[in-house]
């Protein structure tokens, strides 16, 4: 996967400014812009707000087509590819991108988890329709964002980790309104998380229940009821957004054969590897590749 730092050079050609530590930025766009992150979009290590302000947009996210208009707020999570359709002359958003260990190591994320198809947790409904004045209130969050991100305040990192976190209560806050809440026990959220966190590290090597239900000291059941209850999706629908998500950038961005891709990924030989990506993918992974090259 890219990392947000990685990504805005795709999209931009240059860093936002000469000292950025790839962590977070946030900045506004219109339909320009925001044509750029299809470069990137599915592959970026990074959790993405924007905010509609003017005009509309269409995407088509994880197979789903949706039109944003003014006020929406739509949330890209890592892993599941996104598409920008079409946009209006006159579109305008602002887009705050955050590291997804920056916010996944986040307090704040935690307390997401205690709503029922919280957008990081849940994934498959990324927009929230909100009030004009949660938007005009979470528009100024991110604005201020703006300001300290381009500050040299001595405590600028400090302060901006502080400020997402207030924009992930917001996001939590206009969650609630829209949905009943669910409690989620805190071991069960514990249990959740660090799920979350085995993933990345582990995926490549490990495409079975059992490795991660053993790490975390619990059984594959219990660690497939889990996911479940929170997110409404199986383990392995997790493992395989991941391996999905890999496969597709190794083919896009290195010379490595299907059949090294294969390896690295841990299958057990090429036509396994092939199968599972003509399946989710629709194509080949070589027609996937003479695809994107032409």
């Amino acid at each position: 996967m890219y990392s947000l730092r990685e990504a805005w050079l795709i999209m931009h050609d240059k860093l936002p400014y000469e000292q950025w530590d790839g962590r977070m930025y946030c900045n506004e766009t219109d339909a320009n812009i925001t044509f750029r992150a299809n470069k990137t979009q599915g592959f970026m290590a990074a959790y993405t707000f924007t905010l509609v302000i003017e005009g509309w947009l269409t995407i088509v996210y994880n197979g789903k087509e949706l039109t944003l208009s003014p006020n929406d707020l739509y949330i890209y999570s890592p892993g599941l590819e996104v598409t920008i359709l079409a946009a209006s002359e006159n579109y305008r958003g602002i887009c705050l991108l955050a590291d997804e260990h920056l916010t996944i190591d986040s307090p704040t994320v935690h307390d997401l988890v205690n709503i029922a198809y919280a957008p990081i947790v849940q994934l498959h409904e990324p927009k929230i329709a909100l009030s004009h004045e949660d938007a005009h209130r979470m528009e100024e969050k991110m604005r201020e964002i703006v300001g300290y991100l381009h500050s040299d305040h001595i405590y600028k990192n400090k302060i901006l980790q502080m400020l997402y976190a207030v924009f992930l209560l917001d996001v939590q806050s206009v969650q609630t309104k829209a949905i009943s809440q669910r409690q989620v026990p805190q071991r069960v959220e514990e249990l959740f998380f660090g799920f979350i966190r085995l993933l990345p590290v582990h995926f490549a090597e490990h495409h079975d229940i059992a490795f991660y239900a053993s790490s975390l000291n619990i059984s594959s059941v219990y660690l497939s009821r889990i996911v479940r209850q929170i997110t409404g999706r199986t383990v392995i629908d997790y493992i395989n957004q991941h391996l999905l998500m890999e496969a597709s950038y190794l083919l896009r961005t290195t010379s490595l054969s299907v059949s090294q891709i294969a390896d690295r990924l841990h299958f057990a030989d090429p036509p396994s590897f092939s199968r599972f990506f003509s399946r989710k993918k629709g194509i080949t992974p070589k027609d996937y590749r003479k695809h994107i090259s032409i």
